[in-house]
């Protein structure tokens, strides 16, 4: 799973970036701006999205099951246990939802077809997920103390901040450089709808890397206190 993520976040770029110059090399009477324009365009950035289908779908079934696995030893009912599950899960649910019944009708129909771009830029957001699912492995294996494990964070905490964060800023950067728009320019001129959908992306995200800023704050006074110690 962590080798499909992590394959699937490179893929768009890396095809947008060899597209590109590809594009520059066989075409050489195009401007720059023609052949980053006819990269965007490629039938996977659609079909992609059903990919999120399954993986949403699986992703929910092994939280629960995680959940069932740490819980069972507690003699709770399995109804009880559902329902502390998606008590203590909200967000993720409430994320995994979005995106199914949200994200993955506009992207393959409601978008029609604009937006390719975009649509590559939000898929390199699963950059991210290998680091953070290696992360709670070494947990589950007591490897927290590893050389390994803090580079693992180091790596976590930069691609979420670029991959889920940056990335939006980023791409409102990137609509204004096309339609001659400064950064700040670009929320006033777009769909107050677009803008609306942005801030519900991206404010868990924000979320997320809180949390995982504070865990490693907490790792590192940790680490300070044996040191003193």
């Amino acid at each position: 799973m962590l080798l499909t993520l992590a394959w699937g976040s490179l893929f768009f770029p890396g095809l947008f970036a060899l597209s590109t110059w590809a594009l520059r090399r066989s075409r050489p009477e195009w401007t720059y701006a023609d052949c980053v324009m006819i990269s965007t365009r490629h039938w996977l950035a659609r079909e992609y999205v059903w990919f999120l289908i399954p993986y949403m779908i699986y992703d929910s079934c092994a939280m629960y099951l995680c959940d069932w696995c740490r819980t069972k030893d507690q003699n709770l009912r399995r109804t009880l246990t559902f329902r502390n599950f998606l008590s203590q899960n909200r967000l993720m649910i409430t994320h995994h939802m979005v995106i199914l019944f949200v994200l993955v009708p506009v992207a393959q129909r409601l978008r029609g077809d604009l937006g390719d771009f975009f649509v590559g830029c939000i898929f390199t957001a699963e950059l991210s997920t290998p680091f953070v699912s290696l992360g709670r492995i070494l947990i589950q294996l007591k490897q927290q103390h590893t050389l390994l494990y803090k580079v693992n964070g180091i790596l976590t905490l930069t691609t979420f901040l670029c991959c889920r964060i940056l990335l939006f800023p980023f791409m409102y950067w990137a609509y204004g450089q096309h339609q001659g728009l400064s950064l700040l320019q670009v929320p006033f001129n777009i769909p107050f709808h677009c803008n609306v959908a942005n801030a519900f992306l991206i404010a868990p995200q924000i979320y997320w890397f809180s949390l995982l800023c504070k865990k490693a704050v907490r790792l590192f006074d940790t680490a300070q206190t044996k040191k003193e110690s």
